[in-house]
């Protein structure tokens, strides 16, 4: 073989890896992000509504603040097993590549580098372990006359992310961007 391909090829393969590394990383990343929401319903109507719609998402009010009309929502957030399995493949896809290139670079050490793929599940073990996790929903609703959007109900919200796509799609609630 050409003496440039294995370097260049060795290469490549730690950059992937790299990637890969950022990849599992960032799957347990905190995404919480606030966003304001309308509804055309008012806050009498709304408001168990929303309490319905986080009690059937395993949250509990954790603290009321009247003075500020704000509730705060917890509740655990289980780790995804189909996304543990899928990356621990992909770790054991990238450690498999990296033998086999390191395999090659290397003939006499050859044996010594396939061990490398009985760490990849140590991926799904890392996503398992910081993936679930408490979360906290904050609520807070807004009078009528503080809406300037035509909407008698206006809620500031911070939330997972996902969890607010979902809030939205389930209670039909427009975002105020």
């Amino acid at each position: 073989m050409d003496s440039a391909i294995l370097p260049s090829t060795l290469l490549l393969t730690l950059l992937l890896s790299v990637g890969l590394f950022f990849f599992i990383r960032a799957s347990t990343k905190d995404r919480t992000t606030k966003a304001q929401l309308v509804s055309q319903q008012d806050e009498a109507t709304l408001m168990p509504k929303l309490k319905e719609y986080f009690r059937s998402r395993s949250y509990q009010v954790a603290a009321i603040d009247p003075e500020k009309n704000q509730v705060v929502f917890e509740g655990f957030v289980q780790p995804s097993r189909f996304l543990a399995v899928f990356l621990t493949l992909l770790t054991s896809a990238g450690m498999i590549c990296l033998s086999l290139v390191l395999s090659l670079l290397f003939p006499n050490f050859g044996k010594l580098f396939l061990p490398l793929v009985l760490l990849s599940p140590l991926s799904g073990l890392f996503y398992w372990k910081k993936a679930g996790r408490l979360e906290k929903v904050s609520l807070q609703m807004e009078e009528a006359s503080q809406c300037e959007f035509g909407s008698p109900s206006k809620i500031t919200i911070v939330a997972h992310r996902d969890e607010l796509m979902e809030l939205q799609r389930a209670l039909e609630l427009k975002s105020v961007d």
